[in-house]
């Protein structure tokens, strides 16, 4: 299991493949036969619980300074970094935007952000796949943002751990890219269902792949269907008036 978030437990199902030889796909994580060890169970709760506690407080301290916190969700690749550039350069001097960066290693995407016109805090989790409260906690703390500004959170790159956890955000927006197929609402139910809004991104690479975006909308709103979709391209500028729109209200 994960080191603290507990994702390898009871409830893990293992199906037989349609094919015994077909095993070309990628597990996060080890197959897990369900044991029936409540301990597993009971270590997510007391984790979680924590972890609540702390986003609670990060979000009361937050909302006394008049400051929004989003927390932006993806798989590694999605553009995440890249939107927060070309959304830094865009609202600079309408909107003061500090950004909290998750990853496992380097300060590559912090040094990207900072260039954009940034304050920006770098998280490096180690083996940790998400950020939890405590280290959010501990970059509100560095960066302490300015009375009715914007935080927005980079999370580690990972579809699953990320949406057990509240930060203390007000947000939640997940970005797909367009390369990732059209099926991962369906697949990654619990973090689609939990998102305000869902940015399907490198929109400007449609013309070269297959991919059903009538499909894509329909899973997404059978996932959850109060969540916008926005179609976005950070390179061709597809969707970006409507994104910087959303967080602007958001930030409000």
């Amino acid at each position: 299991m994960c080191a603290t978030c507990g994702c390898a437990g009871d409830d893990a199902v293992v199906h037989a493949a349609a094919d015994a030889n077909d095993h070309d796909h990628d597990h996060p994580h080890p197959y897990v036969v369900p044991t029936g060890d409540a301990r597993t169970v009971q270590l997510q709760q007391k984790v979680l619980a924590k972890n609540d506690e702390i986003a609670a407080r990060n979000r009361d301290h937050l909302g006394e300074r008049g400051v929004r916190m989003l927390n932006l969700m993806s798989s590694p690749g999605a553009g995440k970094t890249t939107l927060l550039e070309r959304t830094a350069r865009a609202l600079a001097g309408e909107l003061e935007i500090a950004v909290i960066e998750g990853d496992q290693e380097t300060e590559l995407d912090a040094n990207r952000i900072s260039a954009a016109g940034c304050r920006v805090v770098q998280i490096n989790t180690g083996a940790g796949c998400h950020l939890d409260a405590a280290m959010v906690a501990r970059g509100l703390d560095e960066l302490d943002p300015a009375a009715d500004s914007a935080v927005i959170i980079e999370n580690v790159g990972n579809l699953v751990c990320p949406a057990l956890f509240d930060l203390g955000e007000a947000h939640r927006v997940v970005l797909s890219a367009v390369t990732e197929g059209a099926d991962k609402p369906m697949k990654y139910p619990h973090m689609f269902r939990q998102a305000d809004l869902v940015l399907l991104t490198k929109v400007d690479l449609l013309p070269f792949i297959e991919l059903d975006t009538s499909r894509y909308a329909a899973d997404l709103a059978g996932v959850s269907p109060d969540a916008l979709l926005i179609h976005l391209s950070a390179v061709s500028g597809e969707g970006m008036n409507a994104w910087l729109d959303w967080l602007t209200a958001a930030a409000i």
